[in-house]
């Protein structure tokens, strides 16, 4: 049930007579932010009036006296210019309460139009070891992908690994030029991975060699001009000019700290292979980037040493991958990589070229578009392919085997201009009835505000992130344990540290509006109290903890319904917030927002926590009074474990 939905059901026909954009007055009627303003708020009578002339106020009248919404409110109050408060009958929130006790689905709807989804997520280099930039991506899609199917739709879940790049060219070039067998045997993926490593390495120093001097050379001359300009600053008289010119002395300076930066990076790299005594390996490799693109051209020829070796990595590199996989708890439906529509590229080219669509310029295959300065390259002035071409396959195998009818790509904020521009050709190219969407994400932050990072600057390895979640939490586990009369057995503290600190990391980046950065704290994301998975984790064990101390048990609880009382406000309070469970999930679906459900569950655990300390349970007033309580208790609980289930996060019935 959805009391949202049936609102907007009511006010549609009645709506219409005033506009023709019914569905966004419709979007006016929202949650209230006060209980004193009601349970919902319609705020369409102001832009009503803006639009015909009238008062808002008369407006709101006529909308009021034109609905009927006998079985649905109990108070309808026009407050203020024409805002419309709305109070839900106490008989429509008992029966739909009842309801959603005896429903396995606590009374949430499929919906009445299913749609095929695939949601591509995750999609890691499987060549290097996955890192704290693969951890939004990969529990965003996937909470998405629970939430549709949950929701009726049928989504299946795609991890496009990238297994066929210059990744792979990289390590072949190292384990031919710079493997240790011992070490190998010993440690495959450890190897390859030092192999990867060390290859980027010495690419990037030779980059650097090459780029120091021209980025010093520049620096000097934007000094001279930041000089320059302050100079005409001192000169100034004038208010337009003085202004003009603090607005280039900021930009200068703003351009001086990007080649400082790159300075600094470069630098580092030179002094890391200096320290390392690498010079003399690094001067004999010096077109190590071009022997590497060399090694991958081979690999996507189908040379059969390079094809031997590839197949020979692979299931390794996607060995350690399942590993992180299985710590998460998360699958895929399908994990075509790359690879897997390599064979189709040319193809795509060619239909792109026949359709006018593509045509060479300065020796690439391009698409033109209108809305862009640059094209979309297809393929490349040596006939190399790229990651557009590779992912207009994908659309068309993805169209034409599962008639998806949308594709959610949960793919770093950074890319956002190649989706654009991939959306704009894959419409051009006739697939235009699908929604293609970029469900785009920020960066994680370290406390000093800069992308999260270990103090050499590498960017965090994703399995030491969950192994230090873990052990932070048990030893939290542990500290709590020591205060309890009963305490648990040390295998299930450990047991209870997976839980709650896999469950942590996970909820501390969903709980962020996935298009914003956030900063990455272990404390924070841990804490009791907040919004944060252990405070919701919390409050379901203190349900449990409920059903230890009274005097009947669950299921005959279950067994044996009562009508709900309020004897309480916030009882109802409670019970109204129960009933937005639907609301909540379809709300993530609009925009594709996690953090919704996670704001949903926040909001339900604090009514809940006052719930419990204002009224008693085990001795109430009355035996229907008690399991009408018991039965809040239960509801909220499951309703807890549902909402937690489908951000992929578990629960204790004890913490």
């Amino acid at each position: 049930m959805n009391a949202l939905k049936e609102l907007q059901t009511c006010f549609q026909p009645v709506l219409g007579k005033y506009t023709d954009n019914v569905d966004d007055m419709l979007n006016l009627i929202r949650p209230s932010k006060e209980a004193k303003f009601g349970d919902f708020q319609a705020n369409f009578a102001m832009p009503l009036g803006k639009s015909t002339g009238k008062p808002p106020r008369e407006i709101a009248e006529e909308i009021v006296a034109a609905v009927d919404l006998s079985g649905l409110c109990e108070h309808v109050e026009i407050a203020g210019p024409g805002f419309i408060n709305l109070t839900l009958k106490e008989q429509w929130l008992k029966s739909n309460l009842a309801h959603a006790l005896a429903d396995d689905r606590l009374g949430v709807e499929p919906v009445a139009s299913p749609r095929n989804y695939i949601v591509d997520y995750s999609s890691p280099n499987v060549a290097k070891a996955m890192h704290v930039g693969h951890i939004r991506s990969t529990v965003i899609g996937d909470a998405l992908t629970r939430i549709l199917n949950f929701m009726g739709h049928q989504a299946k879940s795609d991890n496009h690994i990238g297994d066929w790049g210059t990744q792979f060219g990289m390590i072949i070039y190292g384990y031919r030029n710079f493997r240790v067998e011992a070490d190998f045997d010993k440690d495959p993926i450890g190897e390859l991975s030092r192999l990867y490593r060390f290859v980027r390495l010495l690419i990037d120093f030779h980059k650097s060699t090459g780029k120091l001097p021209e980025l010093q050379t520049q620096l000097k001359q934007l000094q001279a001009e930041l000089a320059d300009q302050k100079q005409q600053q001192s000169i100034a008289e004038e208010k337009s000019a003085i202004k003009k010119i603090k607005k280039e002395i900021s930009q200068t300076n703003k351009r001086i700290a990007e080649c400082q930066q790159q300075i600094a990076k470069a630098t580092g790299i030179v002094e890391q292979v200096n320290a390392d005594s690498l010079v003399e390996t690094a001067d004999a490799h010096k077109d190590i980037a071009t022997a590497v693109l060399l090694e991958t051209a081979k690999l996507h020829e189908g040379n059969a040493e390079n094809r031997e070796l590839w197949e020979k990595f692979l299931p390794i590199c996607k060995q350690d991958m399942q590993t992180i996989y299985d710590r998460l708890d998360v699958s895929f439906d399908m994990e075509l990589g790359e690879s897997y529509y390599h064979q189709q590229l040319g193809d795509v080219v060619n239909d792109l070229e026949a359709k006018g669509f593509a045509r060479i310029s300065d020796g690439a295959m391009c698409v033109f578009l209108e809305d862009f300065e640059t094209p979309m390259i297809v393929r490349k002035q040596d006939g190399a392919f790229l990651y557009s071409t590779t992912d207009l396959a994908t659309i068309k195998y993805r169209m034409e085997n599962f008639a998806a009818d949308a594709c959610l790509y949960v793919v770093d904020h950074r890319q956002h201009e190649h989706f654009e521009k991939l959306f704009a050709v894959a419409s051009m190219w006739g697939y235009d009835q699908a929604e293609l969407k970029h469900v785009s994400f920020g960066t994680v932050m370290g406390k000093d505000g800069k992308p999260f990072q270990t103090r050499s600057g590498d960017t965090v390895g994703l399995a030491g992130l969950l192994d230090e979640a873990e052990r932070r939490a048990l030893v939290i586990a542990k500290e709590v344990n020591e205060t309890l009369s009963h305490p648990v057995d040390e295998s299930q503290l450990k047991e209870n540290a997976l839980v709650v600190g896999i469950g942590s990391l996970k909820y501390a980046d969903l709980s962020q509006n996935r298009s914003s950065d956030y900063t990455f704290d272990y404390d924070k994301m841990l804490a009791l109290k907040g919004n944060t998975a252990t405070y919701l984790q919390y409050g379901y064990a203190r349900v449990q903890g409920i059903w230890r101390k009274v005097d009947t048990d669950i299921d005959s609880v279950r067994a044996n319904p009562v009508e709900f009382a309020f004897a309480t406000g916030i009882e109802r309070s409670l019970a109204v917030q129960l009933l937005r469970f639907e609301e909540a999930l379809s709300d993530v679906l609009i925009e594709y927002k996690p953090n919704l459900l996670c704001n949903y569950l926040f909001d339900l655990c604090q009514i809940f926590f006052r719930f419990f300390d204002q009224c008693n349970v085990k001795n109430a007033e009355t035996e229907s009074l008690k399991f009408s309580r018991l039965q809040f208790c239960d509801l909220t609980a499951r309703t807890l474990k549902t909402g937690l289930g489908l951000l992929n996060i578990g629960v204790l019935d004890k913490m």
